[in-house]
C-alpha cells in the first residue's frame, strides 16, 4: 500500500443512481451480477480479506484485488494494480437515490506519466460507472467492454 503522503495524488468519480444503496452494493460483490457492468468474472463473492481475480473475457486479461474493508451497502475498498487504493463508497440520498464515488489512490506525482495515466485512469472510472447505471436503472447489461481506445 502506498504512503499517502504529499507524493501522491487520488482520482475521484461520482455519479448518481436511482436505486437504493443495497441493489449497488450488490451489484458489485455478487459474481454473478458484476458481469452485467464490469468484468466479465469474479472467482468469488466479495468479503473483506479475500482476494478476488477479476477476468476480462474480451480482452483475455486478468488480475486480482485484496478486499481490505467492507462496510455493507456503505463502502468498499481494495488494493490493486501498483500499490492503488480504491474506496467505493456508496452515499445514500434518499431511500431511492445513492451516490456511488469512486476514489483511487496512489498517483505518484513525480511519474512522467502521470497525465495520461491519471486521464486513462479517470476515462476507465467513468466508463465503469455509466455501465453501472444503465445496468442498475435500466437492466442494461452490454455495455461493458465496449470501449474504445
Amino acid at each position: 500500500m502506498n504512503n499517502k503522503g504529499d507524493k501522491f495524488l487520488k482520482n475521484i468519480s461520482k455519479i448518481l443512481i436511482k436505486k437504493p444503496a443495497q441493489h449497488i452494493y450488490e451489484a458489485f460483490i455478487d459474481p454473478e451480477k458484476i458481469g452485467n457492468f464490469w468484468f466479465s468474472t469474479s472467482s468469488e463473492r466479495w468479503k473483506e480479506g479475500k482476494t478476488i481475480i477479476l477476468r476480462y473475457d474480451e480482452y483475455n486479461a486478468e488480475g486480482s484485488i485484496q478486499v481490505l474493508e467492507m462496510v455493507e451497502n456503505r463502502m468498499i475498498r481494495f488494493e490493486w494494480g501498483h500499490e492503488h487504493v480504491v474506496t467505493i463508497n456508496f452515499i445514500e440520498q434518499n431511500e431511492s437515490e445513492t451516490i456511488v464515488e469512486v476514489i483511487e489512490d496512489g498517483f505518484n506525482k513525480e511519474d512522467e506519466n502521470l497525465l495520461p495515466y491519471i486521464l486513462d485512469n479517470k476515462e476507465g472510472w467513468v466508463y465503469m460507472l455509466c455501465c453501472l447505471k444503465a445496468y442498475i436503472e435500466h437492466g442494461v447489461n452490454d455495455l461493458r467492454a465496449s470501449l474504445v481506445k
